[in-house]
């Protein structure tokens, strides 16, 4: 018989950690400070991978989950959590991996960020399956640890709006011709326009598009083809539908996106975190600031507002030629410049070669900023302010350790935004300074 154990932490997925007979424990379902049983799934040698069976000490932060299907779908790990309590632990894996992992620790937590627990979600990506055995089409997110799709009637992490037009679309799709070649349904809301862009990997019969067209009517949404990779994706139906957009009221700031591009999924936690990082970065007018990993301009549009100059950098053509167009449609191209740099294999002497910075802005993915901080190197000349926003506080930490230890930074502050409410997914933001140079 197994014994019960007690849960220490959570991990990054949002599994609490037990250890027992010299292993590791990751128990789905199981919260700090609790005492639980637990059935295991997968068996190695130094970890163990579980579900929660009895809880036998239930945590102060556990509560009922709000959505029926929390117990199958992969969407969420932390309905069970306390939503003060998510915010609260996601604060702790920050500084955990900051102090285990960076060898380093802030000079100042900030205050976590976090607003609605519910409804938040304004991008997703639906699974589309036809199963005859489960009477005809599913449409939501895989089941965990699976690539079945949950069959699932709402989701309460998505706005009502949407949540209510699942059921809607199972019966839409199921009704098409091509319903077993719709694979996904991706969900892109703006400030005035409900995007639906469907994968289709066969084209549509004149019956399917009066369908789609029926329903786009009826729903008030408006619905994009998607016949091969993310830039295939083409407006379908209604053609004189609103712009796609989200805005930054706070800085006059308006930035048309293509459904498949990059935006964050919580616009209104986004607006919060562009104000935070703009008050840590404190842009004066004349400085000359880098935005590294700009995107369609989330920050460097902001930025530029404040008066600075702007050099943008980022991987992609089309999104390079996006921010550019932002930056019109905006009238900020005179303070800004974007440029198309693949920022994971820049060095010492490609930093140099861009001229002087006062102040840089890091938003990598989760894989991290090692190259570029790694080029700034320890040269006098580097940027004496640097606000780094994470999605990884794994690679933050690893990246705060080059940047203090190497390079000569100091990490002033840091703190979470808790841009994913229900899932253990840790949003961040860091302020690293060369010398004090202001307050915060």
């Amino acid at each position: 018989m197994i014994a019960p154990v007690t849960i220490e932490s959570l991990d990054q997925e949002g599994r609490g950690v037990a250890h027992s007979e010299g292993k590791v424990i990751f128990i789905e379902g199981a919260l700090p400070g609790e005492v639980v049983t637990y059935n295991s799934y997968r068996k190695k040698q130094s970890f163990e991978m579980a579900q929660a069976g009895q809880i036998l000490k239930q945590a102060f932060g556990r509560v009922t989950p709000r959505c029926s299907y929390f117990a199958i779908c992969g969407g969420c790990s932390l309905q069970h959590m306390d939503a003060r309590a998510q915010v609260a632990t996601k604060q702790r894996v920050l500084e955990d991996n900051l102090k285990h992992i960076g060898k380093v620790e802030a000079e100042l937590i900030l205050p976590a960020i976090y607003g609605a627990a519910w409804g938040y979600r304004h991008r997703a990506r639906l699974s589309v399956r036809y199963v005859a055995k489960k009477g005809g089409v599913l449409v939501g997110f895989h089941e965990k640890r699976s690539s079945f799709v949950v069959d699932m009637r709402a989701c309460e992490i998505v706005p009502s709006r949407i949540s209510r037009l699942i059921m809607p679309l199972r019966e839409l799709v199921g009704s098409l011709s091509v319903r077993q070649q719709i694979p996904q349904i991706e969900v892109s809301l703006g400030e005035n326009v409900d995007v639906l862009v469907l994968r289709i990997l066969k084209p549509l019969t004149d019956q399917d598009e009066m369908l789609l067209q029926a329903f786009a009517d009826q729903h008030h949404i408006q619905f994009f083809l998607q016949p091969g990779g993310p830039q295939t994706a083409f407006p379908f139906y209604p053609q004189n539908a609103a712009e796609l957009n989200y805005t930054l009221p706070e800085f006059d700031i308006v930035m048309p996106f293509h459904p498949t591009e990059f935006t964050q999924v919580n616009p209104a936690m986004n607006r919060v975190l562009v104000r935070r990082a703009l008050n840590l970065l404190d842009p004066q007018p004349g400085e000359r600031i880098a935005d590294l990993f700009c995107g369609l301009g989330n920050f460097a549009l902001p930025i530029a507002r404040r008066g600075a100059q702007v050099v943008g950098f980022e991987g992609s053509a089309a999104v390079v030629c996006r921010a550019n167009e932002n930056a019109q449609r905006n009238r900020l191209a005179r303070n800004t410049q974007f440029v198309e740099t693949n920022l994971f294999e820049i060095d010492e002497a490609w930093m140099q070669a861009q001229g002087y910075f006062d102040k840089m802005l890091i938003d990598p993915p989760r894989e991290g900023a090692i190259a570029a901080v790694t080029s700034l190197g320890k040269e006098k000349t580097a940027p004496g302010r640097i606000v780094y926003v994470s999605c990884n506080p794994a690679t933050l930490a690893r990246d705060a350790a080059v940047l203090v230890n190497s390079n000569g930074y100091v990490l002033k502050a840091a703190g979470v935004v808790n841009m994913f409410p229900q899932t253990a997914h840790v949003e961040s933001i860091a302020l690293f300074e060369k010398d004090a140079v202001g307050t915060l």
